[in-house]
């Protein structure tokens, strides 16, 4: 009786355990959608959502390395025509409250690689740091 209740229990917990994270990998993909589709249908609004207010973004460019808030710097983005580009989640990791994602926006020449870490803050996945590499798809002429 008692090992039919352990193991009764050993798979309830499994499966709520699975279903748990299950949860939180779809409201993950719920985040990153708010600032793939905000940045590609020029929509701050929407792509605000994704982000927590201190989130960070750190890159490089010919001058060096770059630290700036996240949403002051896409709060300068223009509405206008939707960008021509195709947005992929390559990949999701979740330990907890914490995870990661990569993310491809890829445009007609070059496809940007984003990093993202996020963070379940009161509940909801928000991304807390992002990071990019900005690659260069066009074959090289010889």
């Amino acid at each position: 009786m008692m090992r039919n209740f352990l193991l009764l229990f050993f798979t309830a917990s499994i499966f709520w355990t699975v279903n748990a994270q299950e949860s939180d990998y779809q409201l993950i993909e719920k985040t990153l959608n708010y600032y793939m589709e905000g940045g590609s249908n020029r929509d701050f609004d929407t792509l605000k959502k994704a982000f927590h207010e201190t989130a960070t973004m750190k890159y490089i460019t010919k001058e060096g390395y770059k630290e700036v808030n996240a949403l002051e710097f896409f709060s300068g983005m223009k509405p206008g025509a939707r960008v021509d580009r195709v947005n992929r989640i390559a990949d999701i990791t979740i330990s907890g409250h914490a995870a990661n994602a990569r993310l491809e926006l890829q445009y007609p020449d070059f496809t940007f690689v984003d990093f993202m870490n996020l963070l379940k803050i009161d509940g909801e996945w928000k991304i807390v740091n992002k990071i990019f590499y900005r690659r260069s798809d066009k074959l090289e002429k010889e």
